[in-house]
């Protein structure tokens, strides 16, 4: 087992990384918790055992399940059973599973303790870690959420071993994203390993900006197209498999901004289509539609902003022109 801290003070978390993680979950849950609300979906067939009394809540699947109304349903559900600030909840599940428990946690009772079992790759080394939970509104995606840390998080490797090929392609794009912020090649590290390095860079980045004051936006590097085709709703992408995309976009406007150079973007292109994943635009992408979403994203700061490459690292870039955003669409 790999123990990754999150370090936060008197807040600090550990992440267990490796085989069988989930079984950790009964020495994780503090002494002191009298129940545990298992939050789950109906597909993960993850069993876990707090080892005290615990109540399971399914919400439904995909992503329309990140809602303001699943997280009424889910308060009132506990409210029902009777659940108290010194209860806690595990979230079993991806990231909208994770995203769910951790916003519960965040306002029942104005706020109660919780441990996350991501049970896929993009939940397991981006979702889950670093406290960001959030719901979407029609408006755009996890518009509405707060900061709210876990008390642990058990990324079990077992877990994988059933995902979907798509879902397993689709946390690979997180990953790539990774390379990059970090500017190592994780893709020639065993799994578990390649997961714990991810959830060092993240929890590093973390601690160092925990409420994305400043340095904690460069984790959404490639997420500023990806969010816009998500809100579209118009093309059948995963969020991973937007990521990727949006990671090589991002690299043609930095390159078209002078930031970085032609190879820079070809080691882009190379490290997406590695993991499997295209880098191309959804087959009929309205063009004009995207860079009006591109405004919406909840990172927006003066006018268009991304996250972009350049000989200072990953950064926070403002103010780039629609002519230039158009641009690098069409090499897309």
């Amino acid at each position: 087992m790999i123990e990754v801290p999150v370090d936060l003070g008197d807040r600090t978390y550990p992440v267990l990384v490796g085989e069988g993680a989930r079984h950790e979950l009964a020495a994780v849950i503090p002494p002191d918790v009298r129940r545990v609300a298992v939050i789950t979906q109906d597909g993960i067939g993850v069993a876990v055992d707090p080892g005290v009394e615990f109540e399971t809540f399914t919400i439904a699947d995909g992503e329309q399940a990140k809602s303001l109304s699943t997280i009424e349903t889910i308060c009132s559900a506990l409210a029902s059973a009777g659940f108290t600030r010194n209860d806690l909840l595990v979230g079993v599940g991806g990231g909208v599973v994770t995203d769910i428990a951790g916003f519960c946690a965040a306002v029942y009772h104005r706020g109660i303790r919780f441990v996350t079992v991501p049970t896929t790759l993009l939940g397991q080394i981006d979702a889950a870690i670093g406290g960001k939970t959030g719901v979407n509104l029609p408006e755009g995606k996890n518009l509405v959420g707060a900061f709210w840390q876990p008390s642990a998080v058990l990324c079990d490797i077992d877990t994988l071993q059933t995902l979907p090929p798509r879902e397993y392609r689709s946390g690979m794009g997180e990953l790539a994203k990774y390379n990059f912020i970090a500017n190592r090649r994780l893709d020639e590290l065993p799994l578990d390993e390649r997961v714990a390095a991810s959830v060092k860079i993240k929890a590093d980045v973390v601690a160092s900006d925990e409420r994305e004051g400043g340095r904690r936006a460069i984790l959404n590097y490639g997420h500023t197209l990806a969010h816009a085709l998500e809100t579209s709703g118009a093309y059948d992408i995963r969020h991973g498999e937007a990521v990727a995309v949006g990671l090589v976009y991002a690299a043609e406007v930095a390159h078209l901004l002078g930031r970085i150079d032609a190879e820079r973007v070809a080691e882009h292109r190379r490290l997406v289509a590695a993991y499997d994943l295209d880098a191309h635009l959804p087959s009929g992408a309205d063009h004009h539609e995207l860079i009006d979403l591109f405004s919406r994203d909840k990172k927006a700061l003066d006018g268009v902003t991304f996250v972009l490459d350049g000989a200072a690292g990953i950064e926070v870039v403002t103010g780039i022109e629609r002519a230039i955003l158009a641009e690098a669409l069409e090499k897309m």
